[in-house]
């Protein structure tokens, strides 16, 4: 988390690139280390803490989103082995890097189906939702990060004429997103969402997190990323088999804390446990 580029990663409009380019570093290195390994799992608690850390910020700082993840138990599971997740790319460029992504929380007694936040730092307002379980693909394309196949994740303007119709036809369901970064740090993102009709959007997001729609004039550099982030893409994916799963094959992803030798306290998956039932609690180095 401690290597993210030079934007506020406690904005919710920078959360997308922030998760990507944190899972894409993490499978990274279990590539290199076990291309064969098993899935990587991040605990709720693992990831709370360590972002509220690398943020700066005490509880009473961090975003709605990260408390209401880390009050439902919501956890990851990160499958980065190349037969599991592209079978073929039948048009647009080859990905230098393919992830299925798991992101829920357990079922049972009292346990809600979704959680919701508002985003006031939008343009216009958005409401947003996470389901019960989330999944995506992440891909990593040499000029932009993809999210294709995402299920579980919901929102809708809250303000605007945008936010008049949807308060009528409801919650459109976000099919995919892709991101890209122009070299001034401008971040473009171009999500696709469907509820009785699909509607692409484009949006540039500042590195403090300030979102509008659209691009700002005089910006060609702009309008040819915007152009790749349009690009046709056809893949045909494996079909998820998170049932096929046992929790003994699992890589557990956690901060092993700042060291003399590791002042960041980047974590090392070739040195990680794995995670099986008697894996134990765990116990956050802060609150």
């Amino acid at each position: 988390m401690s290597m993210h580029g030079d934007y506020d990663i406690l904005a919710t409009t920078n959360r997308g690139r922030f998760t990507s380019e944190l899972l894409l570093r993490l499978a990274r290195s279990a590539k290199e280390h076990d291309p064969e390994g098993g899935p990587l799992y991040i605990t709720p608690e693992d990831w709370f803490f360590s972002y509220i850390e690398v943020a700066g910020v005490g509880m009473l700082g961090a975003p709605r989103p990260a408390l209401l993840g880390l009050e439902h138990g919501q956890r990851l599971l990160i499958e980065y082995r190349d037969d599991r997740v592209v079978r073929a790319v039948q048009e647009g460029p080859q990905p230098r890097l393919a992830l299925n992504v798991r992101a829920w929380w357990a079922e049972g007694p009292g346990s809600p189906s979704s959680f919701s936040f508002t985003d006031s730092t939008a343009v216009p307002k958005l409401k947003a939702t996470s389901h019960r379980e989330i999944t995506y693909r992440l891909l990593e394309f040499n000029d932009m990060i993809v999210l294709d196949q995402i299920d579980g994740l919901s929102g809708r303007p809250v303000s605007g004429l945008l936010g008049a119709l949807f308060a009528v036809i409801g919650e459109g369901n976000l099919e995919h997103t892709r991101i890209a970064v122009a070299d001034d740090g401008l971040q473009l993102v171009r999500g696709r969402a469907k509820k009785v009709f699909s509607v692409a959007t484009t949006v540039t997001v500042e590195p403090s997190g300030r979102g509008e729609k659209g691009i700002p004039a005089g910006r060609p550099d702009l309008t040819e990323l915007e152009a790749k982030l349009k690009r046709t893409l056809k893949i045909e994916y494996v079909p998820y088999a998170w049932e096929t799963v046992s929790e003994d094959c699992l890589i557990k992803v956690s901060s092993p804390g700042a060291s003399p030798d590791n002042p960041a306290g980047i974590p090392d998956v070739s040195a990680h446990r794995p995670v099986g039932p008697d894996r134990g609690s765990y116990r956050p180095r802060t609150r």
